[in-house]
């Protein structure tokens, strides 16, 4: 694979504001595991090995297991995840696919009311900024290992 242009430079205004965004997520009530647990998952299910790759070393850095990164494309069939990782996890499956069936009211309430809107409305944006930022790797065929 070849990286295609460089998106930053052809449009680096939009390519800052992006960033901003993804810069205020550190600051949110969601722990940095789960976010990259959710941003690693979101990345597996749009294909995005650019995102898989540059989460999972994140991921690690903060002490994530290796046993847990694994079983992450099947997290609903292992004990290794807390109630509230699977509802947040649940919640991101159905965002990032949302026009296959939206999001389920019992999976919005279910995380409504394990996190609270605060929480919730988090774990939406960390949702929508990793997909776009999915999207962007993936048009622009961003190359793994190359940060």
């Amino acid at each position: 694979m070849k990286l295609r242009m460089k998106i930053n430079e052809a449009e680096p205004r939009i390519y800052k504001a992006m960033a901003v965004a993804d810069n205020q997520l550190p600051e949110f009530d969601i722990p940095q595991k789960t976010q990259e647990l959710i941003r690693i998952r979101v990345s597996q299910i749009n294909g995005c090995g650019y995102c898989i790759d540059y989460h999972t070393k994140d991921a690690i850095k903060l002490g994530e297991t290796t046993q847990r990164l694994f079983a992450l494309a099947a997290w609903w069939e292992t004990p290794f995840f807390t109630e509230e990782e699977q509802a947040v996890l649940k919640l991101a499956e159905e965002v990032t696919r949302i026009s296959e069936h939206g999001v389920s009211d019992e999976t919005f309430n279910n995380a409504l009311s394990l996190l609270g809107e605060k929480k919730l409305a988090q774990v939406i944006f960390i949702t929508t900024t990793i997909n776009s930022w999915n999207r962007i790797a993936i048009s622009m065929h961003m190359v793994a290992g190359q940060d």
